[in-house]
């Protein structure tokens, strides 16, 4: 299970310190890496929900709005598709640290880990698709689209939505990987 993020990490390494190249990462535009944090995401949701002791949330946390209302979203250009997804990212992951921080239940360290992990690696993802970084403000209250949840599972339910949803979406309609048919 270590094997296949640790091979995707390497090859990310691999690519940005490889001698004489002067061009960025190459775009990584294969969905199954998605899909892998994905079913990542899912199996820490369903160890959360089965979790008994040791695993409740401290404090209700910031998260983004997972819905997708699909006309409103094809009208937003690229880059406040990408802003939105990397304000989201940001809030996720700063609520799974502070989910980490606040539970004593040692399985779920590692569940934990990996999709903390795992959206760094969606970020160095959206890095090799030339989509620009962005930092969102300091306080979630700026932000628009999001909303307040306290529990821990919630919390799990809404990170996989997110992953599966404008994120998909992002990555699916990123520029660097539409191939041109003339």
């Amino acid at each position: 299970m270590e094997f296949p993020r640790l091979l995707t990490l390497l090859l990310l390494v691999m690519e940005w310190t490889r001698p004489g190249l002067s061009s960025p990462l190459r775009p990584i535009c294969d969905l199954r890496v998605l899909d892998h944090f994905i079913k990542e995401a899912r199996d820490a949701e369903v160890a959360m929900k089965s979790c008994r002791e040791g695993c409740s949330l401290s404090e209700s946390v910031s998260v983004p709005q997972t819905t997708v209302d699909f006309d409103v979203w094809e009208e937003k250009n690229g880059l406040d598709q990408a802003h939105e997804v990397q304000s989201g990212l940001c809030l996720l992951q700063q609520a799974l640290g502070l989910l980490k921080t606040s539970v004593t239940n040692t399985a779920l360290h590692s569940h934990l880990d990996n999709c903390i992990r795992n959206l760094l690696s969606i970020n160095a993802v959206l890095r090799s698709l030339n989509i620009q970084e962005y930092t969102p403000p300091a306080s979630a209250a700026e932000l628009e689209g999001t909303w307040r949840v306290s529990s821990a599972t919630d919390l799990l339910q809404v990170h996989v939505n997110f992953l599966r949803g404008k994120v998909r979406l992002l990555l699916m309609d990123a520029q660097a990987c539409q191939q041109d048919v003339s």
